[in-house]
């Protein structure tokens, strides 16, 4: 099963939508045969990648309101966000331009690293409040996920991945995409937003039927195999 996931890594509710996936994967108990895959969109392209503006106050100016119609507005956000979980650092987390988090994704896509470091970024942003568009601070995440930090150079001090991003984003409208998050299964199957965990499972579930797959046993008892003959070798 095929999972694509448009999504941005300043996006509140993309963060939540990650959770709500890998919540209805675990209870169908079919994670271990999808494979997702998220992809680059960008929410505001125009932010200085050197920002240290905070998001209350970035919220502020971008739709003119008041630092406290602001900051009703993440903490909105912050009480959807608990839910799953996920405790939002509401008045510390930062404005970032994403494009260069987006291309090192890619890079921790052709590491083998992807899943460690789409978890990483929103976490750095959401949870610790760094400002994940500076070069400093992608470096510290790719070296945490096992990237070397000349590796990383390579490909921040290059235009290694711009394509990649740009054909992300443009496939996007391509398929109407307009928000996100934005999943797609088996490029059958859309959901829009962050739903409630049961519309993942619904959907997943009928991918899963259509293809024939059977959900992975769910093992009780210890983990340490006890009783247990193989051959002659019997374990007591």
């Amino acid at each position: 099963m095929k999972i694509e996931v448009w999504s941005d890594y300043v996006c509140p509710f993309c963060y939540i939508g990650k959770r709500r996936l890998e919540e209805a994967l675990r209870s169908t108990r079919l994670a271990d045969q999808a494979e997702v895959e998220f992809k680059a969109f960008q929410l505001d392209p125009n932010t200085p990648e050197d920002s240290d503006q905070s998001m209350v106050e970035g919220l502020a100016k971008k739709y003119g309101v008041s630092q406290q119609e602001a900051e009703r507005m993440v903490e909105n956000v912050a009480e959807q966000a608990k839910t799953v979980g996920l405790l939002y650092n509401s008045k510390e987390m930062k404005v970032s331009n994403t494009f260069n988090a987006h291309r090192l994704a890619k890079l921790a896509k052709q590491e083998g690293k992807a899943a460690e470091v789409t978890e990483r970024l929103m976490q750095a942003h959401f949870i610790d409040a760094e400002a994940i568009g500076k070069k400093d601070v992608l470096i510290g995440i790719a070296e945490e996920a096992g990237i070397s930090n000349s590796r990383v150079l390579q490909t921040l001090d290059t235009d290694e991945f711009r394509d990649d991003v740009n054909r992300d984003i443009a496939e996007a409208g391509q398929l109407g995409i307009q928000g996100v998050p934005f999943f797609v299964i088996n490029r059958k199957y859309a959901i829009s937003g962050a739903q409630p965990a049961a519309v993942f499972e619904e959907a997943v579930r009928k991918a899963a039927q259509e293809e024939g797959m059977q959900p992975s046993f769910q093992v009780l008892g210890d983990d340490e195999e006890e009783g247990v003959c193989k051959d002659d070798n019997c374990s007591i």
